[in-house]
């Protein structure tokens, strides 16, 4: 978060007036997100240089009243950067990190121990 506006390379994903921290200058406290890290990402405003709009709605809420508190949901155009490489296979969750699932069918707790009486003493 900053104070006043987002420097160059990040996107502005919600603003809100802080006259307590931000003292000098604009009372706006800005939360900001590198650009090009998210393949998806909610901005105030229009959607930065490589990303296109997919949605956009009003949220005075979260982006302030400039521009009737306009968001847009934005997509990256080009995001091969921020993928994970999957030549070795890939991996997903779940069901893959989930570890050893029970045999469909035989529920997911192991039977109960069988109760075997002690052996009655002989008076």
């Amino acid at each position: 978060m900053t104070c006043g506006s987002c420097p160059s390379g990040y996107a502005k994903t919600g603003v809100t007036s802080a006259p307590g921290i931000c003292k000098e200058g604009d009372p706006t406290l800005v939360e900001c997100v590198p650009l090009g890290t998210m393949n998806l990402m909610a901005v105030c405003g229009s959607c930065p240089d490589g990303y296109r709009e997919i949605g956009s709605s009003s949220v005075p809420a979260r982006c302030g009243s400039a521009d009737g508190g306009h968001m847009s949901q934005c997509q990256l155009e080009k995001f091969e950067n921020i993928l994970p490489d999957l030549k070795g296979g890939g991996r997903f969750c779940p069901p893959d990190c989930v570890g050893q699932l029970p045999t469909p069918g035989q529920g997911a707790l192991p039977p109960p121990a069988h109760y075997r009486p002690p052996p009655q003493e002989k008076k």
